[in-house]
């Protein structure tokens, strides 16, 4: 069962970055695959107005000198380049990384000595993010092949781990944990954006409310994810909503984008 949930997450992003890579006219793009900016999806605004999903939550600013590719490609549920405050010099890494545009955000906040890898498993989004680097003219990034779940990465390499609308998409999340924890320096910090579930809808809630690679049936409660940032070994954990997140009938689900905060302790 957890395989086939992998197996269908890879070819529904393969697709995405396909779509990018060899677009079709009137074919789009957006967060966790559902329609566009304006029409209900798991990510989609409860308003027309509402900014929940996808490029629209980059300020102009930070998108005006990326490449298109990048931006047609982006369908997280939040900014954790934001999130996590980067720093000149910090390392980074990007889970789930997709068509890049975390990645190329981060790189331009760390600065020529700062690094950020991005971990992603669909050979479509790394052709498409590695393009995007090299027209952006990112020489401090590298893509590399492998799951969340088993991060090709010694430990304590890194100083920030984030990730856009991705732990959700993950069949062992407590594996996701652990190895951000890992790959963390004491002291590192890890800032995301996911989507997560109020505590008292049921998973089976959850699943009826929309699919799996639509970022719903796989989102974990509020509590659930504190419970596993504090197994994983992280402290000063925080989940905080930010804005609701629709079903596929466009109802409020009970699920919400929300930004997550933890620390690696010093020992």
């Amino acid at each position: 069962m957890s395989e086939n949930l992998s197996d269908a997450v890879r070819a529904h992003y393969a697709s995405a970055a396909r779509a990018v890579l060899t677009p079709v006219a009137g074919a789009a793009t957006a967060c966790c695959g559902g329609p566009v900016e304006g029409t209900t999806s798991c990510c989609a605004p409860a308003e027309p107005t509402a900014v929940t999903f996808g490029r629209a939550l980059y300020s102009p600013a930070d998108t005006a000198t990326l490449p298109d590719s990048a931006l047609l490609a982006s369908l997280g549920c939040g900014n954790p380049t934001a999130v996590a405050d980067l720093r000149p010099g910090e390392r980074v890494l990007d889970l789930g990384s997709g068509g890049g545009i975390d990645v190329l955000l981060s790189a331009r906040r760390v600065g020529p000595t700062g690094f950020v890898y991005g971990v992603d498993f669909t050979p479509e989004m790394l052709e498409l993010a590695r393009a995007n680097a090299v027209e952006a003219g990112a020489t401090n990034v590298e893509f590399l092949a492998g799951r969340i779940e088993a991060v090709p990465l010694p430990a304590g390499v890194v100083d920030v781990v984030i990730s856009n609308c991705v732990v959700n998409l993950s069949v062992d999340k407590p594996a996701v944990l652990a190895e951000a924890f890992r790959v963390l320096v004491a002291g590192g910090r890890l800032g995301i954006s996911d989507v997560v579930a109020e505590d008292r809808l049921t998973p089976a809630e959850r699943a009826e409310a929309g699919g799996y690679v639509e970022c719903i049936a796989g989102a974990l409660g509020r509590t659930e994810y504190l419970e596993g940032l504090a197994a994983a070994g992280f402290a000063d954990a925080s989940v905080t909503f930010t804005h609701p997140v629709t079903s596929a009938d466009g109802r409020h689900s009970g699920l919400h984008g929300a930004i997550i905060r933890a620390t690696k302790p010093l020992s």
